[in-house]
């Protein structure tokens, strides 16, 4: 009858255990879980973060293109300034100031 009771015993875990070994069972699962949600959350954020990026890039060019522009403009402004009366070069001054500022503003963004 021993050898009964010690067949028994080895063959099934006590009732203790088992529970314990569920436990542990459910919470690896649920940490699981956790960390699923937190992938695809860092899933969707990169992805948001991709588009946005290219959104920014995209506006750095065009600021980019706007700036040589404008720089063009000031050398051909320039050599023409020669010719220009003191209250046309005044407000050619004023203007300029305003794309300086303008750019100074594009870049600031771009920075941020």
């Amino acid at each position: 009858m021993s050898e009964e009771m010690h067949t028994e015993e080895t063959s099934s875990p006590p009732s203790g255990e088992l529970k314990d070994v569920e436990l542990r069972v459910r919470r690896i699962q649920e940490k699981l879980q956790l960390l699923l949600k937190q992938r695809d959350f860092l899933i969707k954020e990169n992805t948001r973060l991709k588009e946005e990026l290219l959104q920014v890039q995209q506006q750095q060019g065009e600021q980019g293109s706007r700036l040589e522009q404008l720089q063009q403009q000031v050398e051909v402004l320039k050599v023409t300034k020669a010719a220009m009366s003191e209250g046309e070069k005044r407000a050619l001054e004023k203007k300029l100031g305003q794309y300086i500022r303008e750019i100074d503003r594009c870049i600031a963004l771009l920075g941020e």
